[in-house]
């Protein structure tokens, strides 16, 4: 009955969460919140990086479900595969998407570099176009409707950051997710 939260560095711990919560809901959709596709097979030789980390999600998965929520950067092939898979959501169209899928269980996976880099710079990987936290609030809004059973939070530099406000957002996110898996 536990509902685990992750909090990373790199997004590369997310497969072995969604690994262990699949053995429980073998019906598990995933929803990404992140600038970058992620679907490489392998990056710079290694096959366990951030790049890879929806691919290896993909490999233990069993629902195959993952919906890729506004992805801003990418290799020609990753867009590619998101364009035939379906899998890429607008962010306008997020609710229409989620609405069938309530009663399903969830695992969200937020990469804080989904935010724009004006209100998170502490991230290793920043892509300019990001969202801002009134956006994650109404995801928020529509998520709380589903069976969330699992997230992460990953990708914090904080070290990258003398401001301290990317801190505080993904402190803010942290929170979020935990109100939602409480409920």
């Amino acid at each position: 009955g536990l509902k685990p939260l992750m909090l990373g560095g790199e997004h590369s711990i997310t497969s072995g969460a969604v690994a262990a919560v699949a053995t429980h809901y073998p019906d598990l959709v995933m929803v990404q919140l992140d600038a970058h596709a992620d679907l490489r097979n392998e990056w710079l030789g290694a096959h366990h990086s951030h790049a890879c980390a929806m691919r290896r999600c993909l490999e233990v998965l069993p629902s195959q479900m993952l919906l890729q929520i506004a992805i801003r950067s990418g290799t020609k092939e990753e867009f590619s595969e998101l364009a035939s898979s379906g899998r890429l959501t607008p962010f306008e169209n997020i609710a229409q998407r989620l609405h069938p899928l309530r009663g399903q269980p969830l695992y969200l996976t937020v990469d804080l570099d989904w935010f724009d880099p004006a209100v998170m710079p502490g991230t290793g990987t920043p892509e300019p176009g990001g969202f801002l936290w009134q956006h994650f609030t109404e995801l928020v809004d529509e998520i709380r409707h589903h069976n969330v059973v699992g997230a992460d939070v990953v990708e914090l530099a904080p070290q990258l950051d003398p401001s301290g406000i990317s801190s505080v957002l993904a402190a803010k996110v942290t929170r979020s997710l935990l109100l939602l898996l409480g409920q």
